[in-house]
């Protein structure tokens, strides 16, 4: 509270105590007299205002914000989360890189700091630095050639974040929820002038830049958006819309798995995580997402490692499925415990049968603050006893229980979660549908897109969307896909931008304009850092120019991208 509401409040306190002390009295005049002080309790703080305003608290949230500062702007971060840096500082250590070459700008800066932290002998609490193999995905882990560290601990990546943030006095509100209700945005000529959180604070800007993996801002400003999975033959594609029988990852069921009750019954009823109704037609479009889940943090050492929890309502039963997979012989659950400094991991889904939360997600991107809530903590609970039910039940083999004695979660990650990443991989929710839209053969690199603004290079990727039973009455998942780009290829500014007849001041760097199958390379860490200083760069050429940034010359634009090494083509 502010001194004049405590003092405002003394005054009221003094008022009832010389009116009614002994006395009797109306509630009428109670009303009377207290009625100052619930107008003075809900007025509105004053609006709060900048250049340029970002919404979310992902990593393309902090790169966005160091360019619009690094340019000379005022700059507020607006962030739903307590936690900057989203997935790559809530459990993604296991960077999915691609070509590491095209990665320029902030978002080599980043993965150069953690390398710097990881030259420290205090960086190396729970393990000798020479000890660490230094596995990475496609280079060393650790590269000296090019300085930079690209496997990492969450707490490390935080850290190098809130960095960025105090090295430049950037501010950011925490755990401030957009108004998604039709008073949340204000705009005027086709511009947002503000928008409101749920606190009833108002921010002000120029400006404004959604870095959510939601896509909140853009959705309650009116841009259009798609949510799903396309059909082929909108964008001309082939790796869209339903693709049953396609396993181009080992997300599958290899060996016939029955998924009724009583195996070989259907009168007894499906298994739960199996849906009722078939996949669809191959290349038909739908509304289905890929699969959800956390990335887990895990360890080996006995100092550093708390026993997986048995969650609330826990129910072997769900994990039958799982099961089955193991009476065939499958043994392949420790392929994705991918090692991270200090005898960690980043673990990921891996297999027919996995983290993966098949089919629960699809509600999720236009669901409300509380569905979505209910949607992160089913997940949490589903993963959580899926750890339990593979560390102690008889149901699970011998040999796969014994391997998984040694492991617990990191005693010295999320502290304040209880050691449960804090934040859900959305890998896919809204997908802005802007001035341009990525498409398949765009993030193969067979195309030249118009104006580039960075690079992308890591293979088209989708997990799972639905588990089914197939005709012969064996259950199969399907919608995992993994396509290999021909080389690393741009990402064009107008993916980035709504159509400006939707919005003049708005830039999305992470639900971009973009297909289904095109996000699935668009969406890894590296690239949303890209975009978002390139974003952030736009948004400030787009002031400087009195220019909405869809009319900023993109020669402008490309002088100052080139400045502060961006990499925008081959």
């Amino acid at each position: 509270m502010t001194n004049h509401f405590v003092s405002f409040i003394a005054c009221q306190r003094a008022r009832f105590v010389g009116l009614f002390n002994g006395r009797t009295f109306s509630y009428s005049l109670i009303l009377l007299l207290i009625a100052p002080l619930a107008t003075y309790a809900s007025k509105p703080a004053a609006a709060r205002r900048a250049d340029v305003i970002i919404y979310g608290g992902t990593s393309a949230a902090v790169t966005a914000a160091v360019q619009v500062k690094k340019m000379g702007k005022s700059v507020i971060i607006v962030s739903p989360d307590k936690h900057l840096g989203g997935l790559s500082s809530g459990g993604l250590g296991f960077t999915d890189t691609g070509n590491k070459e095209v990665i320029g700008g902030l978002s080599r800066e980043f993965y150069q700091r953690l390398y710097q932290h990881y030259q420290q002998d205090s960086a190396w609490k729970w393990q000798k630095k020479e000890e660490y193999g230094n596995k990475g995905q496609g280079t060393p882990a650790i590269d000296g050639n090019s300085r930079t560290m690209w496997i990492f601990e969450p707490h490390a990546a935080e850290k190098v974040f809130e960095d960025f943030v105090k090295e430049n006095a950037i501010t950011v509100y925490r755990d401030e929820w957009l108004d998604r209700s039709a008073r949340g945005v204000t705009k005027k000529a086709g511009a947002i002038q503000s928008f409101r959180t749920l606190s009833g604070q108002v921010y002000e800007g120029k400006m404004f830049i959604d870095v959510t993996y939601e896509g909140d801002l853009m959705a309650a400003a009116g841009v259009q958006y798609h949510v799903g999975r396309e059909a082929n033959s909108v964008y001309g594609e082939t790796s869209n819309g339903v693709q049953p029988n396609v396993f181009q990852h080992g997300h599958y069921f290899k060996a016939n798995v029955s998924p009724y009750k009583t195996a070989g019954d259907p009168a007894s009823g499906l298994l739960p995580e199996i849906a009722t109704s078939g996949p669809g037609e191959k290349g038909a479009g739908d509304k289905k997402i890929q699969a959800y889940c956390f990335r887990m943090c895990f360890s080996n050492n006995p100092d550093n490692r708390v026993p997986f929890p048995k969650p609330a309502n826990y129910d072997p039963a769900r994990y039958e499925l799982l099961g089955r997979v193991f009476d065939t012989g499958w043994r392949e659950t420790f392929q994705k415990f991918d090692p991270i400094p200090n005898r960690k991991t980043d673990t990921n889904n891996h297999g027919p049968f996995s983290s993966d939360y098949i089919g629960k997600n699809y509600d999720y991107p236009d669901a409300t603050y509380e569905r979505r809530k209910a949607i992160i903590l089913d997940h949490q609970l589903y993963q959580q006893g899926l750890l339990y039910f593979m560390a102690n039940d008889p149901r699970v083999p011998a040999d796969v229980r014994e391997d998984m004695k040694p492991w617990g979660l990191a005693k010295d990650e999320f502290t304040d979660n209880e050691n449960w990443p804090h934040q859900i991989y959305v890998r896919e929710a809204r997908r802005m549908l802007g001035v341009f839209v990525m498409k398949e053969a765009d993030a193969l690199g067979m195309t030249d897109v118009p104006d580039p603004i960075g690079m992308g290079s890591y293979a088209l990727d989708s997990h799972n969307a639905q588990r089914y039973v197939r005709s012969d009455g064996f259950v199969q998942n399907e919608g995992d896909i993994g396509v290999y780009p021909k080389q690393p290829y741009s990402i064009a500014y107008g993916s980035i931008l709504p159509k400006e007849s939707e919005c003049k001041n708005l830039l999305v760097p992470v639900c971009v304009s973009s297909s289904h199958i095109a996000y699935g390379s668009i969406r890894m860490e590296p690239v949303f850092m890209i975009l978002g200083q390139s974003a952030a760069t736009a948004a400030v050429l787009a002031i400087d120019n009195k220019v909405s940034p869809q009319k900023l010359p993109y020669t402008v634009l490309r002088e100052a991208l080139m400045k502060d090494r961006q990499r925008l083509t081959l």
